[in-house]
């Protein structure tokens, strides 16, 4: 294997690893969300519409986190400033 080919294969293993690892804490913290709002629904039903709105608003903010995740991981494995260095 050429170094440009270890190199490709090394960005793509780092890579995946990288998202799985970098979404593992919204997945848990959307999970957590989620349950402690049906809680609160379950002990309050007359709160619904504030509980749903700031668990709604909490949901979107814990997801940015994940796209946040994804941009810098295709970043760098599309724009990796070391594949320039292997190509000279």
């Amino acid at each position: 294997m050429t170094d440009l080919a270890t190199f490709s294969t090394a960005s793509t293993v780092a890579v995946t690893l990288a998202i799985a690892i970098g979404v593992i804490g919204p997945a848990q913290a959307m999970g957590r969300a989620i349950s402690q709002a049906l809680e609160a629904l379950a002990r309050q039903p007359e709160a619904e519409r504030s509980i749903m709105r700031t668990l709604f608003i909490g949901l979107a903010m814990i997801e940015s986190l994940a796209i946040y995740v994804l941009v810098i991981v295709l970043i760098v494995l599309f724009r990796n400033p070391l594949l320039e260095y292997l190509l000279k």
